[in-house]
C-alpha cells in the first residue's frame, strides 16, 4: 500500500489517551499533553469509568474528554473514532513522549503505515534497563508493538484493519498483528519513558516470567479474556 504524503505538522496529529482513576498522576499528565496542545496537536481523553476526580481535573484542564466503556482497547477505539486527524497516536497515562515526537511521528508515517518508539522504563532496579533494551529489540525484529512503546498509525490503516480487538488484553499485540498484514512498523528509536511501577510492585523476575507466560499461552490461543484473570 501506497503511503500518501503526509506534512510534517503537528496539525495533522491527534493522541489519543486512555485513562481511569489517574487523578493521584493526572497532573503531571496533564502538563505533558498540554505541551503538546500547544504545538498544535489534538489530544482526546478517554474514561472509562474513574471513580475518583480524573474527569472533573481534566475538563477543568481544558481537556476534551470522552466517556467510553471500560476496557482500553474500547476506550482507544472511541478516541481515535472521535477525532478528526489524519494520523493518530495511542498514549497510556503512564507514558511520557520525547521531544518533537510529533515531527517524529508525521515524518514516518508520511513513508510508513504505522510505527512505535523504542521505550525506557523508569525505576530503581536495574534490571528495568534490560528489559527495555529487550522490549525494543524484540519489537525490533518481529514488528510486534506494545501499548507501552506509543504505537501510531495512519487514520486509514487503522480502519482498514478494524481498530484495536474488543479484547481486554494484549489488544496491542492484535492490533500489530493486523497491521503486519499491511507493512513493518517504523520502529523509531528516540524513546519514551514508561512507568516501572508494575514491574517493582510484583518484582522484575516475577512479572517478565508472568508476562512470557500470558504471550505463550496468547499465541497457543487461549482467550484474551481468561489471560486478563492471571494479569490481574
Amino acid at each position: 500500500m501506497a503511503a500518501p504524503q503526509v506534512e510534517e505538522r503537528a496539525e495533522a496529529l491527534a493522541i489519543v489517551v486512555p485513562m481511569l482513576d489517574e487523578a493521584a498522576t493526572l497532573p503531571a499528565l496533564l502538563v505533558h499533553l498540554a505541551g503538546w496542545r500547544a504545538r498544535g496537536c489534538e489530544v482526546v481523553l478517554v474514561d472509562g469509568g474513574s471513580r475518583d476526580d480524573s474527569v472533573e481535573m481534566a475538563r477543568a484542564a481544558g481537556f476534551r474528554v470522552l466517556i467510553a466503556e471500560r476496557g482500553r482497547a474500547r476506550q482507544m477505539n472511541a478516541g481515535a473514532q472521535a477525532c478528526g486527524r489524519a494520523l493518530m497516536l495511542f498514549l497510556h497515562a503512564d507514558t511520557r513522549l520525547p521531544e518533537a515526537a510529533d515531527a517524529m511521528v508525521c515524518a514516518a508515517l508520511a513513508v510508513q503505515a504505522w510505527g512505535r518508539f523504542d521505550v525506557h522504563i523508569d525505576g530503581r532496579p536495574r534490571m528495568l534497563r534490560v528489559v527495555a533494551a529487550l522490549m525494543n529489540l524484540r519489537s525490533r525484529l518481529s514488528g510486534i508493538a506494545t501499548g507501552d512503546q506509543a504505537i501510531f498509525v495512519r487514520r486509514d490503516v487503522f480502519e482498514a484493519v478494524g481498530g484495536f480487538p474488543d479484547q481486554p488484553l494484549m489488544e496491542d499485540i492484535e492490533l500489530s498483528c493486523r497491521l503486519l498484514r499491511v507493512s513493518r512498523p517504523a520502529c523509531l528509536r528516540a524513546r519514551v519513558r514508561t512507568s516501572g511501577r508494575r514491574w517493582e510492585q510484583r518484582g522484575v523476575w516475577r512479572t517478565i516470567a508472568l508476562m512470557w507466560r500470558l504471550r505463550w499461552a496468547y499465541w497457543r490461543g487461549v482467550p484474551a479474556e481468561r489471560l486478563a484473570e492471571a494479569y490481574r
